[in-house]
């Protein structure tokens, strides 16, 4: 189904139908087209959430190359939250970090300032993501390693950087590290994984979901890349291990341990899947054996960089895009011992990433829509650290309200738009989210989002207007308007509805009147005003189109 389409639907709205599948017309071969504002962009709103007119026109003078290196380029890890509001934590003073603090004893309203802390950092680093891919990579680390419900944030702060330390790095020792954190231990039960009853549902999502995917059945309990007899086998390798320290009050600590009497020590037979391997007692490093007798199936890769494509391109995986960019981008991981940079640069940097029909294919998530306008416009964030902790919160419940919340995805597979035969990426178009989705710029060109006792973070129309390169030329303006705020050329007829809601009726030059007018009184509220208004009304008709919806 054409996304430009369901979308009108959804909106109300007509538009041309088009075959916007992507052909497998070219493959994981450096790109050496042109390197052009449209390319920028591209590969920025991919590897972002969102990016700024400025930011694009440096991409373009730094090149494809240079670009790319910033994109992938190490970081280092950012502060850790703080306590931005709660003047009766008794452990934590305003300004600091509680990532060590102890809880007081039934009072758990210190959990609930900790976790809006943690919340408003995650926004605030997605907001300041700088030319770095880290932050994207993050949240799709945390949609593949799905946790929630973890009541401590201390837990989910440590696996949040867990994530972000290995974002990319090495796949298989991320998935070792992920095997023993305590948020995950937690999730899937592994801390009550005994050998007198194992429990297996963590062991069944090491092969379905994180490393190496279940494939087509084969026969009862065989599931072609492994059979039901493994998921029993690998349940009992995983005993033993434990979380402690959860909402602790007496100073103990956090994170996992081994207990060697809770470890099943006898040999575990895996399937010819697994080539009939036995493990045998290994302790404490019988989980990392597993792990890399897991990864000596190539399937891990192939697994993995599916995943990574339907992230960054497109849901859509046909047999060509399977042999020409799925096939020798998993060569290249297993090559690099499934190092995740080589590879994710091959296909950031591929003639394949930059095909016409790969752009505005895929319909953004909440957090690319609704951080994506606000780093877009540049949308200032005032104050100090405290008060920015403040706006980062507030700014939290925007895609949570779209059914994207941080921390807490829906299930272990993840938000179904990356798994979710056949709407992927249009279940994040809804009845209910719709009409929120739309309240977004409305709210952003109106008064703001609300922040008690702060300026509400916003839009300012006319900075963005005096910004551009030819504002007084409605022609000019439109189509440099168009350009950074869509992955897409727009037709005519769209540029000349968009100049309807400025000059109705009215010959071209009367923008420019109105335009040195304004310039000329910018100390007159109602001339202002009226400016902002039509320029308000006009980046709303864009940014509630079909076409910005994509990305």
């Amino acid at each position: 189904m054409d996304r430009r389409a369901t979308l009108a639907t959804l909106l109300g709205r007509t538009v041309k139908q088009s075959n916007m599948a992507p052909a497998a017309v070219s493959g994981l071969e450096p790109y050496n087209g042109p390197w052009t504002y449209q390319e920028a962009a591209h590969l920025l709103r991919r590897c972002l959430f969102g990016a700024t007119d400025a930011q694009i026109k440096t991409a373009v003078e730094d090149g494809l190359n240079t670009t790319l290196e910033q994109l992938l380029a190490d970081t280092p890890l950012p502060p850790p939250p703080i306590n931005y509001d709660n003047d009766n934590d008794p452990n934590v003073a305003i300004g600091e970090t509680w990532i060590d603090a102890i809880y007081p004893v039934n009072d758990p309203t210190v959990r609930g300032s900790r976790t809006r802390s943690l919340l408003a950092w995650t926004m605030g680093l997605m907001l300041n993501q700088g030319i770095s891919i880290r932050e994207k990579m993050v949240l799709f680390w945390h949609n593949h390693f799905v946790i929630a419900n973890i009541n401590d944030p201390k837990f989910v702060y440590r696996y949040s950087n867990l994530l972000r330390e290995n974002a990319l790095g090495n796949f298989r020792a991320l998935v070792k590290a992920m095997t023993i954190d305590p948020s995950m231990l937690r999730y899937l039960n592994g801390n009550q994984n005994t050998a007198g009853s194992p429990n297996e549902n963590y062991a069944r999502e090491l092969l379905e979901l994180f490393t190496i995917g279940k494939g087509q059945l084969a026969g009862p309990g065989d599931y072609t890349n492994y059979t039901e007899d493994d998921v029993v086998a690998m349940a009992k390798v995983l005993t033993g291990w434990r979380d402690y320290g959860f909402v602790d009050s007496q100073g103990i600590g956090f994170g996992s341990v081994f207990l060697p009497a809770q470890h099943d020590t006898s040999d575990k037979q895996l399937s010819n899947r697994f080539n009939n391997v036995v493990i045998s007692n290994g302790g404490d490093q019988e989980y990392a054996q597993l792990i890399d007798i897991i990864f000596e199936q190539d399937e891990v890769a192939r697994f993995i960089c599916r995943k990574l494509y339907r992230w960054f391109v497109y849901y859509q995986i046909d047999a060509d895009i399977e042999a020409n960019v799925i096939e020798p981008m998993a060569q290249m991981l297993i090559d690099s011992d499934y190092e995740i940079r080589p590879a994710l640069a091959a296909l950031l940097g591929s003639t394949h990433f930059f095909d016409t029909e790969i752009r505005g294919c895929m319909i953004k998530n909440p957090m690319d829509f609704t951080l994506g306008i606000l780093n877009q416009f540049d949308v200032a964030i005032e104050g100090g650290v405290l008060a920015q902790y403040r706006n980062w919160v507030s700014i939290f419940r925007l895609p949570d309200a779209q059914q994207m919340t941080y921390y807490d995805p829906p299930n272990v597979a993840g938000w179904k738009a990356y798994y979710q035969e056949p709407v992927f990426y249009q279940s994040w178009i809804n009845s209910v989210t719709l009409p929120i989705r739309m309240d977004v710029p409305l709210t952003l060109l109106g008064n703001g989002i609300p922040v008690a006792g702060l300026d509400n973070p916003r839009i300012d129309s006319l900075v963005f207007l005096d910004n551009l390169t030819e504002p007084a030329d409605i022609n000019l303006m439109l189509a440099e308007i168009a350009t950074i705020l869509f992955p897409n050329a727009l037709s005519q007829n769209q540029l000349d509805y968009f100049k309807q809601i400025l000059i109705p009726g009215l010959p071209d030059f009367e923008w420019n009147v109105e335009y040195f007018e304004y310039l000329d009184h910018l100390d007159d509220d109602a001339v202002v005003n009226a400016m902002r208004s039509k320029m308000n009304n006009l980046l709303y008709a864009m940014l509630t189109m079909p076409e910005y919806q994509l990305s």
